[in-house]
């Protein structure tokens, strides 16, 4: 391969077709990935007409073929979260920053995280789709900051194995509140078989949607707790967002001074819709929780959350 033969171009899928694994590039040219997700900013790119008239596919091997052709910047950063806690805050934080590539919840990444890919094979491609987004495509790019989707904990061991050295923090919120936003409007884990076998499954039959997020809640922050007891992650709160950006987080994340007043020129904006202003909801996702919810959730969920909060202050 050429050496800039993909230069400019990201990672967006990865499948199989007839039993061979590919990879679906996309055009970005020097576009900053400064959306919420990063399937938003697939979909801006795929607008362009140049994606409309040219389409890239190639080898799962690719990936590492250009990894050794282009490096990119290793990660610097891994963001774990429960869901609807604050994730996208502090990713939209440190996508203000020229010198941080933010990329947030990449599809092709959960799908090699997920697959049936022999050992190396799958370390290999996983290696190689990061150092993808890594590429310095302003020239200015210092770190990588990567956030996974929720059910991802469950495969931090495998990250680990890629990247041993690369910090990573376990984001959470009071399990009632994350509850009532999935009741409002469920995520796609928890949605039954939406997002196929993942470490959020279980056996057991369930009596209620309440009853199925709530399970599935205590899931998560059970691996959350214990993935941070077992691998030395940082347990936050939601609560702690965003001041924790100018004191422990700036830290994680080694902002220096102007860095951290930088971060802070999106707060007043809704993380995930940035056109509209952010207001604080957990008293209304309080008063508007069931008496049924307050019980799945204080029987799935509230163990793991009170352990997670002593392991925080510890």
């Amino acid at each position: 391969m050429e050496r800039l033969t993909l230069e400019g171009w990201l990672p967006i899928r990865v499948w199989q077709e007839a039993g061979q694994w590919q990879v679906d590039w996309c055009w970005f040219g020097d576009t900053p990935l400064h959306q919420p997700f990063f399937r938003e900013a697939v979909e801006d790119a795929l607008r362009l007409p140049f994606n409309q008239a040219f389409r890239r596919k190639s080898a799962l091997s690719t990936l590492a073929d250009w990894q050794v052709c282009s490096p990119g910047l290793a990660p610097s950063a891994f963001i774990f979260h429960a869901s609807r806690c604050g994730s996208t805050l502090i990713s939209q934080m440190l996508a203000q920053l020229d010198s941080h590539i933010v990329v947030s919840e990449p599809p092709p990444l959960d799908a090699l995280l997920r697959s049936d890919l022999p050992a190396i094979e799958r370390r290999a491609a996983i290696k190689g789709v990061l150092s993808a987004y890594g590429q310095r495509r302003l020239g200015m790019e210092q770190r990588l900051v990567i956030k996974l989707d929720a059910w991802n904990i469950g495969e931090l061991p495998l990250l680990r194995e890629c990247f041993p050295e690369t910090p990573w923090l376990f984001l959470y919120r009071d399990p009632l509140e994350i509850a009532v936003s999935h009741l409002r409007r469920p995520g796609m884990h928890m949605v039954p078989g939406m997002i196929g076998a993942s470490v959020l499954d279980e056996k057991f039959p369930f009596s209620s949607r309440e009853d199925y997020i709530a399970r599935r809640l205590g899931r998560l922050l059970a691996q959350g707790l214990a993935q941070c007891r077992a691998f030395g992650g940082l347990a936050v709160n939601y609560s702690e967002l965003p001041q924790a950006m100018a004191g422990r987080l700036a830290t994680f994340f080694a902002l220096d001074v102007e860095q951290r007043k930088q971060v802070f020129a999106t707060v007043g904006q809704h993380a995930k819709q940035p056109s509209q202003g952010f207001v604080g909801d957990s008293d209304d996702k309080r008063r508007e929780a069931s008496v049924l919810l307050h019980d799945r959730v204080n029987q799935w969920a509230r163990e793991p959350y009170e352990a997670l909060e002593q392991l925080r202050k510890v």
